[in-house]
């Protein structure tokens, strides 16, 4: 009955609210003058105001006016926050003045405490009143919703907002903070009582905590790493709060929450840019990025147009991926960016676009990249990789491109797959067409797998557990180097400024990471538990499906892991690899084009791969089609 009149209560028209509350307090402010009185005199049957016949009319009127002008009646109750204490204060004190100057004007007896005693009464029910009505409304809002209880990991600045915000939403329900600091622990902080972060396994089960918020938006990686890990034996889900520098207004909220991306954790704290080799090749220059609408070659794009060049060129054969990198770019920088459907494999074209804006230079990054897909479509995949790379690069030179850069792969080194092959036939022609020419720079870029890219395990692995499960693992043994998709196209760029000729620089991918213990990891990030075994309790189980056809268990970099040198950038090192003659890999060039006329010869494409790329032996489970 009383939830029903509460919520009824809460619907009707803000203007009647306005005035029930104002009529409220009409009625209580004589009563808390008569309270003051019998509180100073001790004697409830005292004249209140003596002197003044009318005076329960001119406390309520006093009261009332200065609660108006200080917009106490304009506020929302559900949001009464610090600002409303403020203008409250200062209209307890009009009040206080006003009495005051009744009371010099012998208009009334009013002992001198009595305006103070009434001040301090009028806060108090003020504020009492309307606190005790935004609890009565939101019980009878949210009494029936269940929520999601949580902890708050930080009980600083941004972790006593988010506590503000909690409170406020009927979705969550937050019952503690944590921190490590000891001065702080054992405190009460906006109502919740601040514990050490080593009791929270006790802490997980007595107020069965549904998840964990971290609140400190100034930690490092490592910081994170190790708190999440502290925080798995409860199996809580974790999200966070995001840094300052991203919030709009600098004041936290509950859609400002996110999920804790796994990419955050693999990644590693950035190695400040050379500003010197970003510029190099793009300020003030014509550029021309391949696979523009790709995962690396459209982080290329938004790192590229930082840098000011004079026009950008996106060339991309898919019209949806061109259509939403070009939308994207041309909000800031409409006039700078020229979109471009086409093949690399048409080289007229090629030589046409790079003519006709004087591109400076090429950044290479049209590709097949997925090793099962290329695997069933072998001869496709080659034309694509490597007789693409090769018009493309022929009409670099042709059109007197400054620099070109190939986006290679750490799949070319011994690949046991066609795509790394075909990414090494495509090294080695750039190889090739660089000892004979000093026209146009080539370099090659080689690095591994990138998080958050198109065929990445990462969103595969979030679709599987939002689903329920279970997480398809190809080996318990398999790894994988992982780079941030931004490090990469950083990186790609300032190797590309280093390059004299024919040059193979290798991107630092950092330590290789289990795809088994990546996928246990982002598992616990969901609250989840992983099941090890089918029999076992847990929510999420890791199924082996084997190695795809042409997989392996560890990439590599290195052909020869003898035969390098640094740069001047410690992230970036250069390998020296052998390489055929231009002439043997013209006539490779030849022959599979005239294979992809016919779709026959698929041994002998295989058997020139085994000739020309150091490693690589076909899989039976390469076909023709």
């Amino acid at each position: 009955m009383l939830k029903t009149a509460l919520i009824n209560l809460s619907a009707i028209q803000r203007s009647y609210k306005k005035g029930v509350l104002v009529l409220l307090d009409a009625c209580i402010l004589p009563l808390l003058m008569w309270i003051a009185y019998s509180i100073r005199l001790f004697e409830p049957a005292t004249d209140v105001m003596s002197g003044l016949p009318l005076w329960f009319a001119v406390v309520s009127v006093l009261g009332l006016t200065s609660l108006w002008i200080f917009g106490i009646y304009h506020a929302v109750i559900r949001s009464f926050n610090e600002n409303l204490i403020l203008r409250l204060a200062l209209a307890t004190i009009l009040v206080v003045v006003a009495l005051y100057v009744l009371s010099y004007a012998h208009l009334a007896l009013i002992p001198m405490s009595i305006p103070l005693m009434f001040g301090f009464l009028l806060f108090a029910w003020v504020w009492g009143s309307r606190a005790f009505i935004r609890f009565l409304v939101g019980y009878a809002l949210s009494s029936h919703i269940p929520k999601i209880r949580v902890a708050i990991y930080g009980a600083g600045s941004a972790g006593q907002q988010m506590a503000t915000a909690l409170h406020r939403s009927p979705h969550y329900l937050p019952v503690c903070f944590l921190d490590d600091q000891p001065n702080l622990q054992g405190q009460v902080v906006t109502g919740l009582k601040v514990y050490s972060p080593k009791q929270l396994i006790a802490l997980g089960e007595k107020y069965a905590i549904n998840e964990v918020l971290l609140a400190i938006p100034s930690m490092n990686k490592q910081q994170k790493i190790e708190i999440i890990k502290s925080i798995e034996p409860i199996f809580a889900k974790v999200r966070e709060v995001p840094s300052l520098e991203h919030l709009v207004d600098g004041q936290l909220q509950v859609s400002d929450i996110r999920e804790v991306d796994i990419v955050d954790l693999l990644g590693r704290d950035p190695v400040p840019p050379k500003y010197d080799l970003l510029d190099k090749n793009i300020t003030d220059k014509v550029v021309m990025v391949t696979g523009a609408g790709g995962s690396i070659g459209s982080e290329l794009c938004r790192q590229i147009i930082k840098r000011q060049p004079k026009l950008l060129i996106l060339f991309e054969q898919s019209e949806f991926s061109l259509y939403s990198i070009e939308k994207e770019l041309s909000v800031l920088y409409l006039d700078k960016v020229i979109p471009i459907l086409g093949t690399v494999l048409n080289q007229d074209k090629l030589i046409r676009v790079m003519t006709q804006y004087a591109v400076q230079t090429v950044y290479h990054a049209a590709a097949y990249k997925h090793v099962p897909l290329v695997e069933s479509n072998p001869i496709e995949g080659l034309r694509n990789n490597s007789v693409g790379t090769a018009k493309s690069l022929n009409a670099a030179v042709m059109s007197q491109v400054e620099t070109f850069v190939l986006i290679s792969t750490d799949k070319a080194v011994r690949p046991t797959n066609v795509m790394g092959a075909s990414k090494r036939i495509a090294e080695l022609y750039c190889q090739a067409i660089a000892a004979q020419t000093s026209k146009t720079k080539i370099s090659i870029v080689r690095f591994g797998n990138v998080l958050g890219s198109s065929g990445s395990v990462v969103p595969l692995f979030k679709q599987q557990i939002a689903k329920g499960g279970p997480i398809t693992v190809t080996h318990p043994e398999v790894t994988r180097y992982f780079m941030t998709i931004p490090e990469a196209a950083l990186l790609v760029i300032q190797a590309g400024a280093m390059g004299q000729g024919g040059d193979v620089f290798l991107l630092d991918m950092g330590e290789s990471v289990k795809i088994r213990e990546l996928a246990a990891q982002m598992v616990r990030l969901s609250g989840l538990k992983l099941k090890q075994h089918p029999e076992d309790e847990g929510d999420i189980e890791i199924q082996y499906t084997g190695l795809r056809p042409g997989e392996k268990l560890y990439e590599e970099l290195l052909i020869d892991q003898s035969n390098v040198q640094p740069t001047s950038h410690e992230r970036i090192v250069k390998s020296f690899e052998k390489f055929f003659t231009l002439d043997e890999l013209v006539l490779l060039f030849e022959k599979l084009e005239e294979v992809y006329t016919n779709k026959t010869d698929l041994d002998w494409v295989l058997a020139q791969l085994e000739y020309f790329v150091d490693g690589y032996h076909r899989s039976k489970d390469v076909v023709v089609n």
